[in-house]
């Protein structure tokens, strides 16, 4: 169902892809129901995000950092509440917009030292 490539990479076969597919399906579905509003949010992060949260040397070397044209600092990002944030920030501007609940189905990345390998895997958000 599984084939693990290698510390934390994993291949789902046809099976498993289907298993997974089944399962991201009820979660939408309930979280549909629930009122909740779906959307995808990118893998790629910008540091400065990181850095204003405080997050940044909190991470230090677990977060995987690329440089992109023009010296954008940007880090693949292990989750989303720097990112979730700053939306909510730009886009709430008033009380009366309230509450709201978001999410998002996306592969993530993820490392601990604790663990010693990544983790990759669906995650809900």
């Amino acid at each position: 169902m599984v084939r693990q490539l290698g510390a934390g990479a994993y291949t789902y076969l046809p099976l498993g892809f289907r298993v997974l597919n089944k399962v991201v399906s009820i979660i939408r579905e309930e979280m549909n129901a629930a009122g909740a509003l779906e959307l995808l949010m990118p893998a790629l992060q910008p540091i400065e995000l990181w850095q204003e949260s405080g997050r940044f040397s909190t991470f230090g070397d677990l977060l995987m950092q690329v440089t992109l044209s023009g010296n954008h600092q940007m880090a693949l990002g292990p989750t989303h509440e720097e990112v979730i944030t700053d939306l909510v920030r730009d886009l709430v501007r008033s009380y009366k917009q309230l509450p709201i609940t978001l999410y998002q189905i996306q592969t993530k990345f993820a490392t601990s030292p604790g663990r010693g390998s990544g983790s990759c895997g669906p995650a809900s958000s």
